[in-house]
């Protein structure tokens, strides 16, 4: 069986909600990484077996798969084909996780492989009524930039909370403090200020073209746990979760190209070594990467003793603090350069990032191993293991 590597991986700056890139298409996003990373690698796009793309809204101008229209819309061939998956937060990771299946199973040689999503641009949803013309009553509207909406009432309504007040749970669950959490948060600015600062995200960004960004619009410079305990609970009253220890609504797009061994004459940046998949109670979501990690390890055959970086989502800070006291691993190693309670969280796009920072790292390095972890709402957690 082949190996699946990442040949290289871009991003997008992430955009704040309502920011520098909420007045571009989720499609034109998506288009903007993928014909990048085909100039990058000098690569004909015909030569692509599959673009696969996550895209956990799906509600607006992504509706219609927006892998293939992105794919369209970068002047790729008609003959080349794209799907788009959903695993939520996870989507992006998911396509790759397809990308190397496909590729091991030796169907295709060359994937393109990420995700998209503009959470300023998911509309307003309104539900229709199972009748014709209804005569009396009143519609709901919903907003589809994030959370539960049109929830089925045969669900517990323990699962149903929102992901804030989930995070909360997870706090007084794993004894987690305001204190801690917003020392975290301040760790993921500072961190993230001071690698764009560096260069350490120079080789995986690409600029969406008349909308140009020096850095993640969610970096916020001189943060401090004092400004931070100086903001509101935002979940529960008395509560910890605030919008300074949470990430952000935001607008991104990333890509990864995968191919088998030899399939490219480029020295790839890693390879696929593991991958890791698990589910728990729906309002606990937040510890899923737990599982999925430690699977992911066993799979590739390696320890937490073997790992050099991690890249974790940061949904929330106390999530995230959940998790990393759960893995036998130094703090210190996980989210080196920042994460995304700094950088924002893009839904769809967010597993190609930290799997395409964590590539690159491991590429600096000149060797290591990664893991790749992100939770995932509805009580999901997904993993990759890198290996260079």
């Amino acid at each position: 069986m082949t190996h699946t590597l990442v040949y290289d991986a871009v991003r997008t700056p992430f955009g704040r909600a309502g920011g520098a890139l909420s007045g571009v298409r989720p499609d034109d996003l998506a288009a903007v990484v993928m014909r990048a990373i085909a100039d990058r690698a000098e690569l004909d796009p015909a030569s692509l077996d599959d673009v696969i793309f996550g895209d956990a809204n799906q509600a607006g101008e992504d509706n219609r798969n927006v892998a293939r229209f992105g794919a369209l819309l970068a002047g790729f061939p008609v003959s080349v084909p794209g799907v788009t998956v959903n695993r939520l937060c996870g989507s992006s990771l998911e396509a790759v996780i397809q990308g190397s299946r496909a590729i091991e199973a030796g169907d295709d040689q060359l994937v393109l492989a990420g995700g998209v999503e503009s959470m300023s641009r998911a509309p307003f949803v309104v539900e229709k009524s199972p009748k014709a013309w209804p005569a009396t009553g009143n519609q709901t509207m919903w907003n589809t930039s994030i959370g539960w909406r049109m929830v089925n009432p045969a669900l517990p309504k323990e699962w149903t909370i929102s992901n804030g007040e989930s995070a909360e749970l997870l706090a007084e669950i794993y004894d987690i403090s305001r204190e801690d959490q917003d020392t975290f948060a301040v760790r993921s600015h500072e961190l993230a200020a001071r690698a764009w600062a560096d260069g350490a995200y120079d080789a995986e960004i690409v600029q969406v073209p008349g909308h140009e960004l020096a850095r993640d619009e969610g970096i916020r410079d001189g943060s401090t746990t004092s400004k931070l305990a100086g903001l509101r609970a935002l979940f529960k009253d008395g509560g910890s979760v605030t919008a300074g220890n949470s990430s952000s609504i935001n607008d991104g797009a990333s890509a990864v190209l995968l191919g088998a061994e030899g399939a490219l004459e480029a020295e790839p940046l890693a390879r696929i070594a593991g991958r890791g998949v698990f589910a728990n109670e729906p309002h606990l979501f937040g510890v899923a990467p737990v599982e999925a990690a430690n699977i992911a390890l066993r799979r590739a055959g390696r320890t937490w003793a073997d790992v050099d970086v991690v890249e974790l989502n940061e949904a929330f800070a106390s999530q995230s603090l959940a998790c990393i006291r759960q893995w036998d691993i130094d703090p210190e190693r996980v989210n080196i350069h920042g994460g995304a309670i700094a950088m924002g969280h893009p839904l769809g796009a967010s597993g190609g990032r930290v799997l395409g920072h964590a590539a690159h790292e491991l590429a600096r390095r000149g060797g290591g191993v990664a893991v790749v972890a992100l939770c995932i709402g509805v009580g999901q957690g997904v993993a990759v293991v890198l290996e260079r």
